[in-house]
């Protein structure tokens, strides 16, 4: 963005007025309505001048011939990286993340639950969808049981110290029983409860070995399937998104909306996880990507605002964050998503 640095007093101010007129309201900006918000007094004909050179420089785009000016993809990086002036988060902003949070008195204090209440308050707050996202720790397993759905699907029921539930859905043995499945759950939760992920695969294969005359084919294959959901559930992480209904409010034309499923979509079912997982280990601060700038959220006329959250050892568990539209009101959604990463990552630091 070096390159629109040296723009000229007259050439910046004609750019930010009509980026910001743009964020009010969403719609083209023309030569005449923009001449009265300048400081410098200009005519239109000048106006239109200075912006047909700001659309040769790719920073303004026009959606049709006759119509005004729009900020470019390229043209919003600038004015968010170069122009904008963030800012301070409001007292009442503040109160509201802060015990929107930490909840009252009557709600469950989990991670998992503040994490969903967090997600809920970005949306609501913002205006935006929310996305939460936590990376997979190595947090102690309660128990584990097995669920017979028919006779040829079965669950896998993991049960975390945490509060946390997690189902696999999973095709069980031939000529299973009920009976089976209740061995195969009590031998693994002799060996699972209190012990993280790593520590519960060292044990139950030492168990296997060592009670090996007690342990038929049946209830074998029970263990492994057990054992591997409980690795399975390791990897990754869990993505909270809510708000999606006010994404598809602020995309009005059929095709977009159609992106807007397909994004959604593929987020809630965790198909892209690892690269979210990437863009949070790459952010050590409120990244700002703007439409096709990243792939995952290549959604036509959106942003994503995203900040990563640390522990109290300042390691990167997790990430948080807005998607909206390219207008946001970035002055805002930017220092309000920092704030509340920074206080999530209190709140796990004062829980640890």
């Amino acid at each position: 963005m070096s390159q629109y640095q040296n723009l000229d007093k007259r050439s910046r101010e004609v750019f930010q007025r009509l980026v910001e007129s743009y964020l009010r309201t969403g719609d083209p900006v023309g030569s005449r309505n923009l001449s009265f918000e300048l400081n410098e007094k200009l005519s239109p004909a000048t106006v239109r001048n200075v912006m047909s050179d700001l659309e040769m420089m790719g920073l303004l785009g026009a959606p049709h011939t006759s119509a005004g000016r729009l900020p470019t993809e390229i043209g919003l990086r600038f004015f968010v990286d170069g122009i904008l002036e963030m800012q301070n988060i409001s007292g009442t902003d503040q109160t509201l993340i802060e015990q929107s949070i930490r909840g009252d008195n009557s709600q469950q204090k989990s991670e998992s639950d503040m994490l969903e209440r967090t997600g809920s308050m970005l949306s609501q707050i913002s205006k935006t969808a929310s996305l939460v996202f936590s990376k997979k720790q190595d947090t102690r397993l309660k128990h584990i049981d097995f669920v017979m759905l028919s006779n040829n699907q079965a669950l896998v029921v993991l049960v975390s110290e945490d509060g946390q539930v997690d189902n696999r859905v999973f095709e069980p043995p031939r000529g299973i029983t009920h009976s089976d499945m209740v061995r195969a759950a009590n031998f693994i939760n002799a060996h699972v409860t209190g012990k993280t992920v790593s520590e519960f695969r060292v044990t139950i294969e030492k168990a296997m070995h060592e009670q090996s005359q007690q342990v038929d084919e049946m209830m074998r294959q029970l263990v492994e399937l057990g054992k591997a959901s409980i690795v399975e559930d390791d990897q990754g992480g869990r993505l909270i998104v809510r708000g999606r209904s006010n994404l598809i409010d602020s995309h009005q034309d059929e095709e977009a909306i159609e992106q807007l499923r397909v994004l959604m979509d593929d987020l809630e079912s965790k198909r892209d996880l690892s690269e979210l997982l990437q863009l949070t280990d790459a952010a050590q601060a409120v990244c700002v990507f703007i439409g096709s700038e990243n792939k995952l959220f290549s959604l036509k006329g959106s942003s994503l605002v995203i900040s990563p959250y640390m522990n109290g050892e300042g390691q990167i568990i997790g990430a948080l964050g807005v998607v909206g539209p390219t207008r946001l009101n970035y002055a805002r959604i930017v220092p309000m998503v920092s704030y509340t990463a920074g206080i999530i990552g209190k709140m796990i630091e004062e829980e640890s």
